[in-house]
């Protein structure tokens, strides 16, 4: 009796490429003799040389490839000679897991003085379906960037696959909606592959493709969310009873553009008012005492330059507080502005107000906080 253990592993997305991902083979020749080998993941393989057995993949391998037992793996050994067949039904089953889709809530980031850092998932989101394909595929810049990295940072082969999105996030309007692209291509990807990465890892990838962390780590984590460059984001819950009312003007606001209008540097009062105010945001969600909000969300960093590309906003947030509105900011580079009401009743007088201090074409969306963040729905 001869034991074999210990074959070749590769791992493969789940159902790519049919029947060829489920077993990885290769041939040799021993003593003039060829020999094939295919691995299933067996934790033991017994061979009995000339003779016919029947065998059974561990719990393991069937997890791993999808296979639902009952599966007969017939086993015929001459010298060195093992060969598996595979019943049908097994190649159907690894077909069946080739597309997933990804949920990714809205964001608005910085909420006045936490530029780049503060963040904040919103009941609104974008679905992201991302589907294996047996040949490559065009697809947006955005996209193939995203898929790119994935694979380097998983180190994983490159495999082709579709994209699609819809949803209610609009572009470019300061909700996030690129990173529901990047951070649902790459979830999406993730899942296929059978997860090699973290959701932390992933939210690592998706805030370097984006260059700043501020909606990635909302997106990823839900609730509200303090991000910094090299460590760990801060997550914090957000109550359900907050509302918070989007008005949504009729024109985009392209976040390199909202950059270059800001100054390279600001005095030392400007930034140690930015510096109090952050605190006081960050106190006011981390101990749920949201009445602190109120006044600390002035800035003096970027708002004071970007009000050109959103001249209404002083307006509209001033509207909004004379109506009951605890605060509101421009969301992220525009040109969402944002109010936040404490409560579902109070929020629809202040979204009238807000929309009666702005021009026609707005929309006024009144949204919950998204405590959730991004998460797999159909797979």
């Amino acid at each position: 009796m001869v034991e074999s253990s210990a074959l070749l592993k590769r791992r493969t997305p789940k159902g790519y490429r049919g029947f060829e991902s489920l077993p990885h083979r290769h041939s040799t020749s021993l003593n003039g003799v060829n020999r094939r080998v295919t691995n299933l993941g067996f934790e033991r393989h017994t061979v009995i040389s000339g003779k016919l057995v029947r065998a059974k993949p561990s719990s393991k391998a069937c997890a791993k490839h999808g296979i639902t037992p009952p599966i007969e793996i017939l086993i015929v050994t001459t010298e060195a000679v093992i060969l598996f067949n595979l019943m049908s039904k097994v190649i159907k089953k690894a077909k069946l897991t080739t597309s997933v889709t990804v949920s990714i809530p809205g964001t608005t980031a910085n909420l006045g003085p936490g530029f780049d850092s503060f963040g904040l998932a919103m009941d609104v989101a974008n679905l992201v379906t991302i589907t294996g394909e047996q040949k490559p595929v065009a697809l947006p810049a955005m996209v193939e960037a995203t898929g790119r990295s994935f694979f380097l940072g998983s180190g994983l082969t490159p495999f082709p696959f579709s994209w699609k999105i819809k949803g209610s996030v609009p572009q470019a309007r300061g909700l996030g909606s690129s990173v529901t692209v990047r951070l649902g291509t790459l979830m999406g990807l993730n899942a296929l592959s059978g997860n090699p990465l973290s959701r932390l890892g992933i939210y690592r990838l998706c805030a370097e493709l984006e260059g700043h962390p501020d909606n990635a780590a909302p997106a990823m984590f839900g609730g509200f969310t303090i991000a910094r460059s090299h460590l760990d984001p801060i997550r914090l819950s957000v109550t359900s009873k907050l509302r918070f009312i989007l008005l949504i003007p009729n024109f985009e606001v392209a976040t390199p553009e909202a950059r270059k209008v800001m100054p390279n540097s600001i005095s030392i009062i400007d930034a140690a008012a930015n510096a109090a105010d952050a605190a006081v945001i960050a106190t006011a969600f981390a101990t749920g005492k949201y009445e602190l909000l109120q006044g600390a969300f002035g800035d003096r960093l970027h708002q004071p330059y970007r009000a050109k590309l959103v001249p209404f906003l002083g307006k509209v947030v001033q509207a909004g507080e004379q109506a009951g509105a605890i605060g509101g900011w421009l969301s992220g580079s525009g040109s969402t502005i944002c109010c936040i009401a404490p409560d579902a009743v109070s929020a629809k007088k202040i979204a009238s107000s807000m929309r009666a201090a702005a021009p026609q074409g707005v929309r006024i969306a009144i949204v919950a906080a998204d405590n959730k963040g991004a998460r797999i729905v159909k797979s």
